[in-house]
């Protein structure tokens, strides 16, 4: 099982790690994005998608405004944020649950913590190159857990692929400890469907328990499967047909000690975690 965490929040939330598998709802606000991009862009479809999850088992709801899909174009953060702040300023009063936002950029988060929001989740792990420490910094100054996750340009590794981003968590948490970051807010995720082939991605879930511990010290992890597109290579599915190789990614990650799952498919998917942590004990 992951490495225990309580977080308490400021508006009365909190989140406990560790006790059994926490399921974060993905909620996009995009136009663009590879599985329901445009599906939820309207506040109060946003509203009512936010509520299914809730009601389906839903322990965090993970709200993102820019699509990051193979081949997107990044965008800068004052659009991102003009995009955001609509749906996070309806979203936070009305969410019984603990909410996240998926970004990488500094000023995005910094924003989004000065709304409310109880969580970061950053795809390039506070490494993002054109923004280097800015992660850190407003992860340090606000005192929310953030998710970091592995990235990298390219699906080569030059050797072991677990070494390497083991190597990729340790430059992170350098990052946190010179930005003042206290470690317990630190979660890892290891970054299904980016930076990695279809072979990679299966290779580091058969393995990822090897990533629960970075130099002795033990991390939570989050583990982001959801109808990705390694699925699709390896089934030969689309993207609406890819739920149950998802449950399947879940179920196998959680007995590998993942404390967090990422799916857009809340109901089905949470039943599979809790049958799981009962079989697992």
């Amino acid at each position: 099982m992951t490495a225990n965490r309580t977080y308490n929040f400021a508006d009365g939330k909190s989140l406990v790690l560790g006790e059994r598998t926490l399921v974060m709802g993905i909620l996009n606000v995009t136009p663009d994005s590879f599985s329901d991009g445009g599906k939820w862009n309207t506040r109060d479809k946003m509203l009512y998608h936010m509520e299914q999850m809730v009601k389906d088992g839903a322990d965090i709801i993970d709200i993102g405004a820019e699509s990051s899909r193979p081949g997107f174009t990044v965008m800068p953060a004052e659009e991102e944020i003009e995009r955001l702040l609509p749906f996070l300023d309806a979203l936070i009063p009305e969410c019984p649950v603990p909410v996240s936002v998926d970004t990488f950029k500094a000023e995005t988060a910094r924003v989004a913590a000065e709304h409310g929001v109880h969580m970061l989740n950053d795809i390039w792990g506070m490494q993002y190159e054109k923004e280097p420490g800015k992660m850190a910094a407003v992860a340090a100054e606000c005192g929310l857990p953030i998710v970091v996750m592995h990235n990298q340009d390219g699906k080569e590794y030059e050797g072991d692929i677990i070494d390497s981003m083991k190597d990729f968590f340790r430059r992170s948490i350098a990052l946190a400890d010179a930005a003042g970051m206290k470690r317990e807010n630190i979660i890892l995720d290891p970054g299904i469907g980016f930076g990695k082939t279809p072979e990679g991605n299966v290779e580091v879930l058969r393995r990822q328990q090897e990533l629960l511990t970075i130099d002795g010290e033990e991390y939570p992890l989050l583990l982001g499967t959801s109808r990705k597109s390694f699925i699709g290579a390896t089934l030969d599915l689309p993207v609406e047909e890819r739920m149950e190789a998802t449950g399947a990614t879940c179920v196998i990650g959680i007995m590998k000690g993942a404390g967090i799952v990422r799916v857009h498919d809340v109901k089905p998917i949470a039943r599979m975690c809790r049958m799981t942590d009962v079989i697992l004990g």
